[in-house]
């Protein structure tokens, strides 16, 4: 089974102006832990929750005037559509992600999470062993 299957398409995306606070709204309503950052359509870092907390809210920064740029994450890790989920469970295991950007040729076209892994009948002990994996900070 490939990435593409079973990966999110629809995607909410921040823009490097975006405020800290209006992508912390972004994950309240979408109920997720990370946004990509992303300029017509190309992405260029992501913001975690707690890319918000340790490196704005815990220096005193203004996250309704703080920009998405200032706190993201550059070097994103990131797989392709035509990917075998076998390969994107194992990125995210060794990489310690719970979320993993789709990309084709730089475009974001979906994220895949641990949860659409464990969605998965046949692969639920490979996104368990991911999660214990990322939990617990092992490193293959």
């Amino acid at each position: 089974m490939k990435v593409r299957d079973i990966m999110t398409s629809e995607v909410q995306c921040a823009t490097p102006n975006s405020t800290l606070m209006d992508v912390a709204k972004m994950m309240k309503q979408e109920d997720i832990g990370s946004v990509p950052v992303c300029e017509q359509d190309r992405l260029l870092g992501m913001v975690t929750d707690r890319d918000i907390v340790i490196r704005a809210v815990a220096m005193g920064h203004d996250v309704n005037s703080m920009k998405a740029s200032e706190v993201m994450s550059k070097n994103v890790t990131t797989i392709g559509a035509d990917a075998d989920i076998h390969e994107a469970a194992d990125l995210m295991s060794s990489k310690q992600i719970r979320r993993l950007p789709v990309v084709e040729q730089g475009i974001l076209i979906g994220i895949i999470a641990l949860g659409d892994l464990a969605v998965e009948q046949i692969h639920v002990d490979e996104a368990g062993e991911a999660l214990s994996d990322i939990s617990q900070g092992v490193h293959h």
